[in-house]
């Protein structure tokens, strides 16, 4: 059974009943529509907001491992220069690599047991709209190649190729022991002696000094949501860039949702991403530390963090993304396919560079010329 064909159900909805054909998710729609007739199947959709929620961490872990109602067959194929591991796309004869634009060995693709996520969020922004959203940021990137502007204005929605990107996000209850120092200003007069005119002057002046005092206290924070990619494939820094992401449109998993699109394997497990989490974690709570010291400095000594009703979800999330490389070099484009937010690393044109340095010097030296 594939990754689109849980249950008989569902393969029955993804075939056109008019045509025959395979019927693809409609991007910012509740339906299925068959790119060859226009027929439309609607997903029914029973998901309550409300009833979103997080799964509790350590059961979740224990019974990964040995409940085996957690997973399905997907068929799967790795890319042997990136590494990542996507879904097979159905009657696909030929494809590159979403992640790196390798060619895909497409023989080595093999009917793999995954984990079934909990919620996905399904794509809202159309190939169109993204390939907008693309060029727009392209048109704003100061230095890049002329041919990688022209490249990308003349490009068509061929080159964006739609995924889901799994993520973990954290729900957990901090409580935090803490020692450390607060320090508080206080000032005192000193005098001191310049020359004025050849002559001594003695002035004053006030000095500001700290006075420390030990403290130590207990804080806590409530994080809901907190994201962690899943992907060593896309950068953590880039899936950074890409939040918010509007969880509050999330649906309970259906496969129907994944029609004409790609799936990414997770690589970064539920345990090593929690590690990530509670990194991005860290700052807020040495902010609520220094905050509950108060004064006008603060030193943190020590603290220990207890994470209670640490909860999980295992998400898709969509995105459209392009990776060429160029001059030997690997780029990424991505756009969140639900808010239109772009990020991407780029090429910079050294001679656009050395041509801007120039043009400055040539005017400073036409400004000084004109100064004398």
């Amino acid at each position: 059974m594939s990754f689109e064909e849980k249950t008989s159900e569902t393969v029955n909805s993804l075939k056109c009943q008019n045509c025959g054909s395979i019927l693809h998710y409609a991007p910012g729609t509740n339906s299925l529509k068959c790119e060859y007739c226009g027929t439309v199947n609607v997903i029914e959709d029973t998901t309550v907001p409300t009833a979103i929620h997080a799964f509790d961490y350590d059961t979740f872990i224990a019974d990964q491992q040995h409940n085996t109602q957690l997973t399905q067959e997907a068929v799967v194929v790795k890319c042997v220069s990136c590494g990542a591991s996507t879904t097979m796309l159905p009657n696909v004869t030929a494809d590159a690599c979403p992640f790196c634009a390798s060619p895909l060995v497409i023989d080595t693709a093999q009917t793999t047991a995954i984990l079934q996520p909990h919620y996905v969020l399904p794509f809202a922004v159309k190939d169109s709209e993204a390939l907008q959203y693309f060029r727009t940021w392209m048109s704003k990137l100061w230095f890049a190649p002329s041919d990688l502007v022209k490249r990308v204005k003349d490009s068509s929605s061929q080159q964006l190729k739609g995924i889901y990107i799994p993520h973990w996000s954290y729900d957990t209850d901090t409580n935090t022991q803490y020692s450390g120092q607060r320090g508080e200003y206080y000032y005192t007069t000193e005098t001191y002696t310049v020359e004025v005119d050849g002559e001594t002057e003695t002035r004053t002046r006030e000095v500001r000094h700290t006075a420390w005092y030990n403290t130590s206290g207990v804080v806590d924070n409530n994080f809901r949501d907190m994201l962690v990619s899943a992907s060593p494939s896309l950068p953590l820094k880039m899936a950074e860039i890409l939040e918010p992401w509007l969880l509050d449109q999330l649906k309970k998993y259906d496969g129907r949702y994944l029609s004409g699109f790609r799936a990414e394997l997770y690589q970064t497990n539920a345990e090593q991403a929690l590690v990530v989490a509670k990194k991005r974690m860290d700052p807020v709570i040495r902010e609520t530390i220094c905050s509950d010291i108060g004064g006008d400095e603060q030193q943190i000594d020590r603290y220990g963090v207890a994470y209670n009703n640490l909860g999980l979800k295992y998400l898709l999330l969509p995105v459209w993304i392009s990776a060429y490389r160029y001059n030997g070099r690997l780029y990424h484009f991505v756009v969140n396919a639900c808010t239109g937010e772009v990020t991407g690393d780029r090429p910079y044109s050294w001679m656009k560079i050395v041509g801007l340095i120039i043009s400055i010097i040539i005017a400073i030296i036409i400004i000084y010329q004109f100064a004398h």
